[in-house]
């Protein structure tokens, strides 16, 4: 099989497409021939030795594959050979062929194509898992999703909207927001050009956003902590934007309000049948044309360094997928 491999820490310049000995199943494990992998901001950073886990050089990236299963661990009993699934694996998806956990593959819906079906489970899993489980977001309440043009920050303005919240989207560009309009956004900022925590505070008559979810950190989580309202939840989801932010620790205290980080990876192997719940739950979305993630680009599996690229450069509106011939 070939597969992109990460021979060293670096850039996606550095990475290489390689001919690999195809995997063999645990008894446990899943063999999937992938059909298509979305392209998902960890994957710029493992490349590069920044991530919290660093597997052993070398090593293929790309975690959310969708394909047919090629072979199965005698342990397997939810899928068989030759059904069409989607996925997630720590790493390992940019190449034809993968090795999945049983408790982490799933049957796609007929009517799911297979990118449609890669671009899925870290975005919305991600953004479910956080405005569900770890907010608790209410009907009625007001959300801001920082980086809400991306692939996790279009997905929770989608199913905040779904759950009934008022939702404000930032992002760095009108192009971007317009997005962001068409997936049910109440209002906008462009925090480029407006002073967030003052636009968040006027979006809200002064109150305040009960949540905020931050995929991006950096110098956009301190003004938009000071924008939380009496008791809001502050949702850490990442750090797109480059810096891993320090907290003044006095704002929480002065607010009431809760710092909440959410790691949808871990929560799946940790908790995995709630994990299944709420995949079910947005299958089921899916399938009443509730939400509908936004494709931006298809690459080919020689061209995935180029896709990343694309990501660390924040070009990427929505998902980026790479497909396999």
């Amino acid at each position: 099989m070939k597969a992109i491999l990460c021979e060293k820490h670096g850039p996606p310049s550095d990475l290489v497409l390689k001919d690999m000995p195809s995997p063999k199943p645990k008894d446990d494990q899943v063999i999937v021939t992938v059909k298509a992998c979305s392209v998902n901001f960890p994957d710029t950073l493992i490349i590069q030795g920044k991530y919290q886990f660093k597997p052993d050089l070398p090593f293929s990236p790309g975690s959310d594959i969708s394909g047919i299963v090629k072979e199965v661990g005698e342990k397997v009993k939810n899928v068989k050979v030759g059904d069409e699934v989607f996925g997630f694996v720590r790493y390992g998806g940019f190449a034809e062929e993968v090795a999945v956990h049983k408790s982490q593959v799933f049957p796609k819906l007929p009517n799911m194509s297979f990118p449609m079906s890669a671009s899925f489970m870290l975005a919305y899993g991600t953004s479910y898992h956080a405005l569900k489980d770890r907010a608790q977001l209410k009907e009625g309440e007001t959300l801001v999703v920082l980086g809400a043009s991306g692939g996790v920050g279009l997905a929770a303005v989608e199913l905040a909207k779904n759950m009934g919240a008022r939702v404000i989207a930032a992002a760095s560009t009108d192009d971007k927001l317009n997005l962001c309009k068409e997936y049910g956004a109440d209002a906008i900022i462009n925090y480029s050009k407006e002073d967030l925590k003052n636009r968040i505070k006027e979006l809200t008559d002064g109150k305040g956003a009960d949540v905020i979810y931050d995929p991006i950190g950096d110098k956009y989580t301190e003004p938009a902590l000071r924008a939380t309202a009496w008791k809001g939840r502050y949702l850490i989801v990442g750090f797109a934007a480059g810096e891993i932010p320090k907290i003044p620790m006095n704002l929480p205290l002065l607010k009431g309000c809760q710092i909440v980080g959410v790691f949808w990876g871990s929560f799946s192997l940790k908790n995995p049948s709630a994990s299944l719940q709420n995949s079910m739950e947005l299958m089921q979305m899916f399938s009443q044309k509730k939400i509908n993630p936004y494709i931006q680009k298809l690459y080919p599996l020689e061209d995935a360094p180029k896709a990343l690229e694309d990501m660390m450069n924040r070009k990427v509106k929505g998902k980026v997928i790479v497909t396999m011939a």
